[in-house]
């Protein structure tokens, strides 16, 4: 039985690692160069792979007809996707024996697409989970072999909510990969009328607009804080990062949305609904790692927009 990974990110590293104990043969794996522009925060699956001696492949379309064509000659039983960044195309989906499946980081059929873990943050969701799923010529739409739900927490960031998902990908693939090589495990149809799709993030998407109520603004922050690009502002032509806040009960109707405050209990901005505290604030693109003390970086009464 042979299995080819198409993956990266923690989440490729973890599927490989269950299939190596599983003693499940890898003839290969098809990865991605990292990108020079992307804070690189994760393991590498490829070097992984080529510590384990399996050969790895870095397609820049998978779907061109060279990989196809190896693919085709590495007759696996199953591909499967983790957290693979391009569209898999119908003739590749058509080689495996028995299946070719994808681990999602949603509860599908919400929040298909791209950036589930980030998205399901910006929304304020109280309930997440992965979803390993058979691939389908439409994103992200394929029948339902298996679910994890996770709870949300109101202080949960990107980050912490894909670490809960971490914790639940190895005893997800560990149950129900071995089952679909036997043909026995479940396959459920999704229910495409309560689908959603999300398409992918970039960092001008963290730029924060004042007259939104604080819960949306505090969401977003805690969306794209680090590891992520972080969410912005602009202060006299020069660009704030954000990188934590905390919600509070208090307001200030008089004042206009944008407007920081130096109150006894910290430094707030007001919103289009509330004050938002504010914890962690560096300059332009540094990190949390250079913040400063908000007192210091955003001036009482200084207008942010």
């Amino acid at each position: 039985m042979s299995v080819i990974l198409l993956g990266y990110h923690n989440m490729g590293c973890i599927a490989l690692k269950v299939l190596r104990e599983l003693g499940i043969r890898v003839p290969a794996v098809f990865t991605h160069h990292d990108n020079p522009n992307e804070n690189i925060w994760f393991d590498s699956l490829s070097k992984l792979a080529t510590d384990m001696g399996i050969p790895v492949y870095f397609p820049s379309n998978i779907n061109d007809s060279k990989w196809v064509e190896i693919i085709k000659r590495l007759r696996p039983e199953i591909i499967l996707s983790c957290y693979f960044r391009q569209m898999v195309g119908e003739e590749i989906l058509r080689i495996p024996r028995m299946a070719a499946v994808n681990l999602h980081g949603s509860l599908l059929p919400r929040y298909r697409g791209r950036c589930p873990v980030n998205w399901q943050i910006v929304n304020g969701e109280r309930v997440g989970g992965l979803t390993l799923h058979h691939m389908v010529k439409k994103a992200d739409a394929g029948d339902i072999i298996a679910q994890k739900e996770v709870e949300i927490d109101i202080e949960d960031t990107a980050l912490t909510l894909y670490r809960k998902l971490e914790g639940c990908a190895g005893p997800l693939l560990t149950q129900y990969i071995p089952q679909l090589l036997k043909g026995t495990a479940p396959r459920i149809p999704q229910d495409h009328s309560r689908a959603s799709y999300f398409g992918g993030r970039t960092p001008e998407d963290g730029k924060i607009d004042w007259s939104w109520e604080a819960i949306r603004i505090y969401n977003l922050i805690r969306a794209v804080t680090w590891p992520y690009p972080g969410a912005f502002t602009f202060l006299n032509g020069e660009k704030i990062m954000f990188w934590k806040a905390q919600l509070t009960s208090l307001d200030e109707p008089e004042v206009l949305a944008g407007t920081v405050l130096h109150l006894k209990s910290g430094c707030m901005v007001k919103t289009g609904m509330g004050l938002l505290k504010i914890l962690t604030v560096s300059k332009k693109d540094t990190g949390p790692e250079q913040a400063l003390p908000p007192q210091e970086l955003l001036p009482d009464r200084g207008f942010l927009y």
